[in-house]
């Protein structure tokens, strides 16, 4: 049982008392990249308060110590002075993964795979297009692969050779120090990119980089019923990067606004206005859809707000079916009558309509 006056190590670290090895692992290393003092959120008080924490719990025989006293015994005190300079351990003898943990304070890559940086652009499409899809050329001038040697740095015909700063391994051990001690970090060695092996030759077009800033063309497919402000995802698209991956390339689509039509899920809405006599005796009636001209029915006495639903001609869904066009009639009231018509109105009037 823990007193009240010792440290509630799990409350630290942020986990619950069940937590398991790896549980209490995952919440320090989370915590020790916020709080580490050489990053620029340090806090070296925190910091050590999180060490001290998971140096207890992450021992088993001390946790069980703590676990029933409160305490780990006479070794549990937590000394600044006493982590050795970690040397594959610290903490009175707790291992700790410093590869894992420490590597990107030091900017360490070994666990990380070398990757470009994402773009985003921005298209704008008609609305037409943004119902049935379409295709969009774009031009970007970005790092790209060298198209001539296809990233590998070397001239046509030229052969490679080891990496004479990191003999082959394409990683370099540094050490480093810090308030923690002095230790050992492994990175991409810097002058092959990680590669181990360097061109006998360097390509004449990116000077062996593999990579270059040159334009590039895209084709972008808008699929069909997008909407405006969704983002398409072009993967490997994004800025290439010597001996990586390239990053993403984002296209966020706008989509021009129509006078007649808006969409609605699935359905597209169109707003057709229709003369009274319209409204009262019913017919026919010509209307433009984003398919061509068609010829609808208007039912006698319909009132302004209604719908006449056209099946088959909204948004397509796949390759054999489609929304619906939904027509809402408005019956806009004349400014202004003629005798005639006013008079007529009258005898409307006296029939009870």
């Amino acid at each position: 049982m823990i007193s009240g006056m010792a440290k509630d190590y799990y409350q630290i670290l942020g986990v619950d008392r069940g937590a398991s090895k790896e549980e209490i692992k995952k919440a320090f290393h989370k915590l020790a990249h916020k709080y580490h003092p050489d990053k620029g959120s340090g806090d070296d008080a925190k910091f050590k308060e999180i060490s001290e924490a998971y140096a207890i719990l992450s021992d088993e025989k001390k946790r069980a110590q703590y676990d029933t006293y409160g305490s780990a015994g006479s070794g549990a005190g937590f000394d600044p002075s006493g982590f050795q300079g970690f040397n594959g351990q610290g903490f009175d003898g707790v291992e700790f993964d410093l590869g894992d943990i420490f590597s990107d304070f030091f900017g360490g890559r070994s666990a990380k795979e070398r990757r470009g940086r994402d773009i985003s652009i921005d298209v704008a499409v008609p609305f037409r297009d943004s119902i049935f899809g379409t295709t969009r050329q774009v031009l970007l001038t970005k790092t790209s692969v060298c198209e001539l040697c296809h990233g590998s740095g070397a001239k046509k015909g030229s052969s490679m050779t080891t990496c004479t700063t990191c003999n082959g391994k394409g990683t370099i051990r540094e050490t480093k120090s810090s308030i923690l001690g002095t230790f050992s970090t492994t990175s991409a060695c810097r002058t092959c990119n990680g590669r181990g092996e360097m061109p006998k030759e360097k390509c004449e077009r990116c000077h062996g980089a593999g990579v270059r800033r040159r334009e590039e063309e895209f084709s972008i497919v808008i699929p069909s019923g997008i909407d405006d402000g969704e983002m398409i995802r072009l993967s490997g698209a994004g800025e290439a990067v010597a001996a990586g991956v390239a990053g993403d390339l984002y296209v966020k689509v706008h989509v021009e606004p129509d006078r007649r039509f808006r969409k609605e899920g699935q359905n597209l809405i169109l707003r057709l206005p229709i003369k009274l006599s319209e409204a009262l005796l019913g017919g026919k009636h010509d209307v433009e859809t984003l398919d061509g001209k068609i010829t609808v029915t208007i039912p006698p006495s319909i009132n302004s707000g209604e719908i006449l639903r056209v099946r088959g001609k909204g948004v397509p869904q796949g390759k054999s079916r489609r929304g619906d066009l939904l027509i809402e009639i408005s019956v806009p009231m004349p400014e202004k009558l003629s005798r005639k018509a006013a008079d007529l109105v009258a005898q409307l009037k006296e029939e009870g309509l």
